[in-house]
């Protein structure tokens, strides 16, 4: 049997999912046990409702049965991972109010075009794709608002106080000098295959140059910018993490990676590539040119180290009663 685009089914899918969770979580004979209070922060309540709606869309992506005996061990870690993302959320927003830190509106409609501009949509697609994760635009603009809030604290109470120095650049630098390539203006392409897709049988002809990226992104990529060949935009070298940055360093223009697990479910494929379809390889970055992304890659395990720090400094100030 041909796989065809069309038979993907994932809107009845995700929708599908929405309506099974949403049963399972607010079921009449669980109406006290939605209302609980699983936690209070400095005053504010986190209930159990609003707890399983924000951790839905994990639940949704692992396949998990909230009321499966097998499932529980797995269903207790998101609840208590998302629980503890909730709680900081209340203690940033507070610190916000301390430090008179504002985001506008107008900031978080800028975060939310760019979005889905990014990815090759209308507001209107956007919004029925939030909805397919059972999502509003209203929780996205919420849980963005909270992002920016905390990317703001972070600069004026963590970042200032990282510090990476000259002679840790140049070490760098001399270890990694066969890596520290130019890669101005290189953007990054995803492809994640739908389940039902023979992902092993589209790398192999990507490889062969059978199929091209954009057609195997159109024809089996799960992405919404698929159409667009899935294109993330330019490549923020700095700010990858270490598993993404092993990933794409020694790649040039126009290489594809191999087959990888993404989100544990499904199969995905990244390919390197330049706009302009020059695919020119690229040359070793002089240590004054390298100086930025050395920068950015020493600071970041810094800063997440200060991070920690300062989050468990949250915490011991707070009068946090979890009652999960």
């Amino acid at each position: 049997m041909s796989f065809k685009p069309a038979s993907f089914g994932l809107v009845p899918l995700c929708l599908a999912l929405v309506l099974v969770f949403s049963c399972l979580f607010v079921a009449p004979a669980e109406a006290a046990h939605i209302n609980k209070v699983c936690a209070v922060v400095n005053g504010k309540a986190i209930t159990m409702f609003d707890l399983q709606r924000n951790a839905l869309p994990e639940m949704q992506r692992a396949r998990l049965n909230p009321n499966s005996p097998k499932d529980k061990e797995k269903v207790d870690a998101i609840l208590r991972k998302v629980l503890d993302m909730m709680i900081l959320d209340i203690l940033y927003k507070q610190e916000a109010q301390r430090l008179k830190i504002v985001i506008s509106d107008r900031d978080v409609d800028k975060e939310i075009t760019d979005m889905y501009t990014q990815q090759g949509m209308t507001k209107e697609q956007f919004e029925k794709a939030l909805k397919r994760q059972g999502l509003t635009l209203a929780e996205v603009r919420e849980n963005n608002r909270v992002r920016m809030i905390r990317q703001r604290i972070m600069s004026m109470e963590v970042g200032r106080r990282v510090v990476v120095t000259q002679d840790e650049i140049r070490d760098y630098y001399e270890k990694h000098k066969d890596t520290m390539f130019n890669r101005e203006g290189l953007h990054m392409a995803l492809i994640v295959y739908h389940p039902q897709a023979p992902a092993s049988t589209i790398a192999r002809k990507l490889k062969n140059g059978e199929i091209s990226w954009m057609e195997a992104s159109k024809k089996y990529s799960v992405l919404p910018n698929r159409n667009q060949g899935g294109d993330g935009g330019p490549v923020m070298w700095d700010r990858l993490n270490p598993e993404w940055r092993a990933r794409l360093t020694s790649m040039q223009p126009g290489d594809v990676t191999p087959l990888f697990n993404f989100n544990a479910q499904l199969k995905a494929q990244v390919r390197l590539f330049r706009p302009n379809g020059d695919q020119t390889p690229l040359r070793i970055m002089t240590l004054e040119e390298a100086t930025p992304m050395i920068d950015g890659i020493l600071r970041n395990p810094k800063a997440a180290e200060r991070l920690e720090d300062y989050n468990k400094q949250l915490r011991e100030k707070a009068i946090i009663d979890i009652r999960l």
